[in-house]
């Protein structure tokens, strides 16, 4: 992923936030390897909200689905999502807010990780983030 088109969707999900009156949110953007490309933690943002959107992102990549889809998969295969936690370093955050991109082909380009306000609006603004960059969002919902 260009670091433009990170840029573009970490912009557009911050607008997005703002222009919701959203919660002080930590907004992370990850290449398709699971390397940051772009971060940001509004004034406001608690400590450790950057290591939940990244963990949220992370956790898509090393899985291949989005954040919200792995937490359902937690509830039903506990020990796996336990597992993969443990052979991530305990980088995976099972909520959702952490959205695969994808390129009009089908072509895993990256993933955003929101956190900050629920996890519902995180999404939201990860969704309208990976829109302006005219790439499609998968939610897993």
């Amino acid at each position: 992923m260009k670091l433009e088109t990170a840029r573009t969707i970490l912009q557009a999900a911050h607008e997005k936030a703002r222009a919701e009156n959203m919660k002080p949110l930590a907004i992370a953007v990850l290449d398709p390897r699971g390397a940051v490309r772009a971060f940001i933690a509004e004034d406001g943002a608690s400590l450790h909200r950057g290591d939940v959107a990244i963990g949220k992102a992370y956790g898509a990549i090393a899985l291949g689905i989005p954040s919200r889809a792995i937490g359902d998969r937690a509830e039903k295969q506990a020990y796996f999502v336990a597992a993969m936690s443990h052979i991530t370093g305990g980088k995976m955050v099972p909520v959702a807010g952490g959205v695969l991109i994808r390129d009009a082909a089908g072509e895993l380009v990256g993933a955003v990780g929101i956190s900050g306000d629920t996890s519902q609006n995180d999404e939201i603004a990860c969704c309208a983030g990976i829109a302006a960059a005219g790439l499609v969002a998968e939610t897993g919902s």
